[in-house]
């Protein structure tokens, strides 16, 4: 089975800021960036370690608003 490498962007203005998807990331690296406040007043989640995302797509699944897009690649 071949290794997948995933690259994660997140519509950062339209999230509400509700932690889901740092909940189901099996290895831990969507967080809340505290270092931003969106325009609806939120906390928006990033990921800062992008070299260690499995491109699983937990995040995705889980956001309520669809802000989370998932770009696999194989390595």
């Amino acid at each position: 089975m071949a290794k997948v490498k995933g690259r994660v962007t997140f519509d950062t203005e339209s999230c509400k800021g509700c932690k889901l998807c740092t909940y189901v990331c099996p290895v831990n690296i969507v967080i809340m960036d505290k270092e931003k406040i969106n325009n609806k007043g939120y906390h928006p989640a990033a990921v800062k370690e992008m070299d260690r995302c499995i491109a699983c797509a937990n995040c995705a699944t889980m956001c309520p608003d669809a802000v989370i897009k998932i770009e696999r690649e194989k390595i």
